[in-house]
């Protein structure tokens, strides 16, 4: 590839265009978690089958990151990520839509189908326009959408829940994602610098597998897959029963929650960049094991939480956005460098996949290990805060031998 570096003004347009990609499809799928109390009451289900319409979103997810990682690379970005995206839009709509628990659940799974590679090709386009030093800060950027859609996507979201039902939310993310859409078709540049492959035989090029085949014979490859899939099981084992847990444990009203994503939102929304740029300056595996160390305290807080007031529950849920999402610029900022330039859409459509695949048995098993006793508790939600613990430890470990890529960045057209 033809190294070009991109202009402060054009790179800066660019990460916000993606960001507003990213914001679109994790806004989607963050909004499951804390609409779990109203869409169990409202389709008779209990805290299985909430778990289960978490786990088809990842699991849909997982099948097409494999599937596309068959073709990724033979198509030029822009146009594939906007496909994705369009579709992605469409399956929300259907969501929104779905008359009851069933079709619901093939509605969101079609949104995973779609949405879950969306992740992926983001970075894709990331690694191969924006430059090893500034890598951590471009990731850090991008995952400011998860900030935004915390501090102002989830709550509008649950207000439009609350006063008009569950189905506005999805709604309100199809109209959200047609102009984005709409501002990718305008701002992203197109890359097809990826395309030509001298160093693959024409055979090779012509099996979809060759490109798979060649990412997992790569071992480096394989550690940075088995590390995001740790990170994964970590953090959504607990995640998605946050909101089930703290509204009949710790007591707080479903009218209270928007707060706990505006206030976890709005640090966030600082703190995910300052990590990127303390990535870049002291190191990225270094900068990792400290948020990953900072990440368990708040771990086992959430989980192990008694009836509290507003203010201490704020508080925690705030320390828990900073530290165990915020685990994820560090974490993708080494991933993406880890992967051999050419085969960086196969192998970042394959990591997303195991994300996808290793959050959705996470959410799975977080459900079997939890349940409501007679009087509406959840019980068993510390042992999830532990193995939560148990992996995070094994990832701060295993990081350590993952190898970094320093290539130079794609030539935009």
């Amino acid at each position: 590839m033809t190294s070009q570096t991109l202009d402060p003004a054009r790179e800066r347009a660019l990460l916000l265009t993606l960001a507003g990609i990213q914001f679109a499809h994790i806004l989607d799928f963050m909004i499951m978690m804390p609409l779990g109390p109203i869409l169990m009451r409202e389709l008779g289900v209990g805290t299985h089958e909430f778990g289960l319409l978490v786990s088809a979103y990842s699991f849909t997810a997982a099948f097409a990151g494999v599937l596309a990682a068959t073709f990724v690379d033979r198509f030029e970005r822009k146009r594939l990520l906007l496909a994705m995206f369009g579709l992605f839009a469409l399956a929300t709509l259907a969501c929104g839509l779905a008359p009851g628990y069933l079709t619901l659940l093939v509605a969101r799974g079609t949104a995973g189908a779609f949405g879950g590679v969306l992740g992926s090709m983001v970075q894709t386009m990331v690694g191969d326009l924006i430059p090893f030093e500034r890598r951590g800060r471009a990731s850090g950027t991008i995952m400011s959408a998860f900030s935004i859609s915390t501090v102002a996507g989830v709550p509008l979201s649950l207000y439009l829940a609350n006063h008009f039902g569950w189905r506005f939310p999805f709604i309100f993310i199809a109209a959200l994602s047609a102009g984005f859409l709409l501002l990718g078709w305008k701002m992203l540049p197109a890359l097809r610098g990826h395309l030509p492959n001298a160093t693959v035989s024409e055979a090779e090029r012509a099996h979809p597998l060759a490109a798979m085949a060649a990412v997992l014979r790569d071992r480096n490859h394989l550690k940075a897959l088995l590390f995001m899939a740790l990170i994964m099981v970590s953090g959504f084992s607990v995640i998605p029963y946050i909101t089930i847990y703290v509204t009949a444990n710790v007591l707080i009203r479903q009218e209270d929650i928007p707060l706990i994503y505006l206030f976890g939102g709005c640090a966030t929304f600082f703190t995910s960049r300052l990590v990127g740029r303390l990535a870049d300056a002291y190191g990225k595996i270094r900068v990792y094991r400290a948020m990953a160390l900072c990440s368990m305290v708040p771990l086992l807080v959430q989980t192990h939480l008694w009836p509290v007031p507003l203010w201490v529950m704020i508080f925690w849920s705030t320390v828990f956005f900073i530290f165990v999402p915020g685990r994820m610029v560090p974490a993708m900022a080494i991933v993406t460098s880890a992967v051999q330039p050419r085969l960086r859409g196969t192998f970042l459509s394959m990591n997303g996949a195991v994300q996808q695949l290793s959050s959705g048995t996470a959410a799975w098993l977080g459900g079997t290990m939890i349940a409501a006793d007679a009087s509406g508790r959840i019980v068993g939600y510390n042992q999830v805060g532990w193995l939560a613990v148990g992996a995070t430890m094994v990832a701060m470990i295993f990081v350590g031998r993952i190898e970094l890529h320093t290539g130079a960045p794609a030539r935009p057209v």
